[in-house]
């Protein structure tokens, strides 16, 4: 049965992209970090943001409305539990994964000109430069898998390699993990050349550089780095098309080591309503980071992602089945 919308209802879902512009811009001028050491008046917040006064006390007060900031007197400071969220550092941070919202909110602003051309849009750089959305783009793909990454690798049966392979591995999040839980295995970690110094800032921190190599490359136009009996692919494979998928997963057999063939595999599957959004943000291109180009036509479920015979996969085993996360484990020989 359809839902029967009522005028109010209507009304509010036309207004519910205000809340979020405001939670993003306080994302986009980090005033948390600026606020979490002491409460500042409006005048100090805007000196520290280098913004105006006027513009800063209206951002502030509409916070402190939504009760993310508390406002006593003059002065401004996080309410509780907001730090955590809203800054970095911590482990429940989710400030890059904010700000990269906050650069695809502005792609989403032009869904109507797509929509009429066809043709995706220009992205524009927030008031944080260039440099600094992708640095958000890569750290909120470790804000997203932080939590997981350890839980799921747990998950997983005792396998037995001694070389992984992640491919398009970002900062190291899901190598960190494999290697947390098989001390004695090293590891290739491939992805875009800009992306390989966050990665080696990660690992390094995590004290593992010296069983990582760090490859920069285009997991779709060059060949991947061979030797490993592990295959990861994270978080890739659901933005592209059947043949993208079969062409990565031929590589991904081109490059392991002739002792081994067993390749893991991390898919993701949106929830029915997830899955519009995520055909629509195919259109904007979203992630104009990615090496790839965006298809339109189809996000994959479960049992399509996994007729690709044509690129040796046999022996399916699901490991981890919630809503919005599936991981399995694919064993297979190149035929």
């Amino acid at each position: 049965m359809a839902k029967q919308w009522a005028p109010n209802q209507v009304a509010e879902l036309m207004r519910s992209y205000q809340e979020v512009c405001v939670v993003l811009a306080a994302a986009e001028l980090d005033l948390f970090t600026i606020l979490k050491s002491r409460p500042l008046t409006a005048a100090e917040v805007a000196k520290a943001i280098g913004g105006d006064l006027r513009g800063t006390t209206y951002l502030l007060d509409v916070l402190a409305a939504l009760e993310l900031l508390v406002k006593t007197g003059q002065h401004y400071s996080p309410a509780p539990g907001t730090v955590d969220v809203l800054t970095t550092g911590g482990p429940h941070a989710m400030l890059a994964m904010a700000q990269h919202q906050a650069n695809c909110l502005r792609n989403w602003a032009q869904l109507a000109k797509v929509a009429k051309t066809g043709r995706p849009v220009r992205r524009e750089p927030s008031i944080r430069g260039e440099a600094a959305d992708y640095a958000a783009f890569i750290e909120a793909m470790d804000n997203v898998s932080r939590t997981i990454a350890p839980e799921l690798v747990g998950k997983l049966p005792e396998l037995t390699f001694t070389h992984l392979l992640d491919v398009g591995g970002a900062s190291g999040t899901w190598t960190i993990a494999f290697l947390k839980r098989y001390p004695k295995v090293k590891a290739t970690l491939f992805d875009l050349p800009k992306v390989i110094p966050h990665a080696t800032t990660r690992i390094t921190a995590a004290n593992m550089l010296d069983r990582v190599r760090l490859v920069g490359g285009d997991f779709m136009a060059d060949p991947l780095p061979p030797g490993a009996d592990l295959a990861w692919v994270s978080a890739i494979i659901h933005q592209m098309s059947r043949e993208d998928c079969r062409k990565l997963y031929r590589s991904v057999f081109a490059a392991r080591s002739p002792h081994g063939d067993r390749q893991l595999h991390r898919l993701q599957r949106p929830l029915r309503r997830l899955d519009a959004y995520e055909r629509i943000g195919a259109l904007l291109l979203l992630d104009a980071h990615l090496p790839i180009q965006w298809r339109i036509a189809q996000i994959f479920t479960l049992d399509r992602h996994l007729k690709i015979e044509a690129a040796g996969c046999i022996g399916v085993v699901a490991v981890d089945q919630r809503p919005r996360r599936i991981a399995v484990s694919i064993q297979g020989n190149t035929r």
